[in-house]
């Protein structure tokens, strides 16, 4: 497995990131879901998945065989947010004209009603995390097990999300990596292709992060000063909530497949920046999860695209 080391300049290094959402539609370009779905009946709620089907024509490998389809989680602290914000919606339209099949789900709310998320509320957002997961893993079901009428390849399913979506994405593939109840839903022996996480953490209850089988190719958005979700990690006793930097430092120890860009300076924005960063998520999906490579990424990263909070 060969590691790079990097600080980039995005502006000289990949030019396609230097073209604003507002230069092929704006935060309001239109884009309707192909396809809409319930996928599960919770007790306190239907939960649905918005299918955006790839350009056509983009979708086929040399092989014949189909480009991965991205599930997507929104964020919202696990206290709001929707599928279809209109601000992701430039990001599914550029994926998929790349050829990515987008699947944008709903999942319960935990933390709804919460004002706040800090140490005293752990168990409410265990609980929180928990439930996305079991959404998510019922979202994956209902794909795989309607995959022909769909046109969807399971062995190659990547899972992301932004924000509480990037916690949930990671916690899922954490979960599944573990063997724990949370994966009993899933066929034997599945795996996601990939997890993209813009902006996201896993939670334990069991001192550090450790994986029983291999996780999967992982990308890693973070900015360095996030606020929200740690870049780091915060721990009390086995009690940890691990970020970007935390996972990448486990992923390398054990030679697993990351690519992490750590964003110098940027705090929480970064978990809503995934249409500026459509250029690295190629580069992820095209050479980890396509092709297999195990080539790691360990980027410093300077994005003039992605405005820094007001003020700094």
């Amino acid at each position: 497995m060969k590691k790079y080391m990097i600080t980039i300049l995005f502006a000289a290094i990949f030019p396609m990131a230097g073209m604003h959402a507002a230069e092929e539609g704006g935060p309001s370009c239109g884009i309707e879901p192909d396809e809409t779905y319930m996928f599960a009946r919770r007790d306190t709620c239907d939960l649905f998945l918005d299918i955006y089907n790839p350009a056509e024509g983009t979708d086929t490998l040399p092989d014949g065989s189909r480009k991965p389809t991205v599930i997507f989680a929104f964020g919202g602290s696990f206290m709001t947010g929707s599928r279809d914000a209109v601000h992701y919606l430039p990001w599914f339209r550029k994926m998929a004209d790349n050829g990515y099949r987008i699947v944008s789900i709903d999942y319960r709310l935990g933390m709804k009603g919460y004002d706040r998320i800090g140490v005293f509320q752990v168990n409410a957002l265990d609980r929180a995390i928990h439930m996305a997961v079991e959404d998510m893993v019922s979202a994956t079901v209902f794909l795989i097990d309607n995959a022909e009428t769909l046109g969807i390849d399971p062995s190659s399913i990547v899972i992301s999300g932004s924000s509480a979506g990037a916690i949930t994405a990671l916690q899922t593939d954490y979960e599944i990596s573990n063997r724990t109840e949370w994966s009993a839903p899933l066929p034997e022996g599945f795996r996601y292709a990939g997890v993209m996480s813009f902006a996201g953490a896993i939670l334990s209850r069991n001192g550090k992060l450790k994986y029983a089988m291999e996780p999967s190719p992982t990308l890693l958005m973070h900015g360095t000063d996030d606020s929200v979700v740690p870049f780091s990690q915060i721990k009390i006793f086995s009690l940890g909530f691990f970020g970007s930097s935390k996972i990448a430092e486990r992923f390398e120890k054990f030679g697993y497949v990351y690519n992490i860009y750590r964003h110098k300076g940027h705090n929480h924005e970064i978990a809503g920046a995934m249409y500026e960063t459509v250029p690295e998520q190629l580069f992820f999906l095209e050479n980890n999860v396509i092709g297999k490579s195990r080539y790691c990424i360990d980027a410093t990263v300077d994005n003039p695209d992605i405005a820094f909070p007001s003020g700094k």
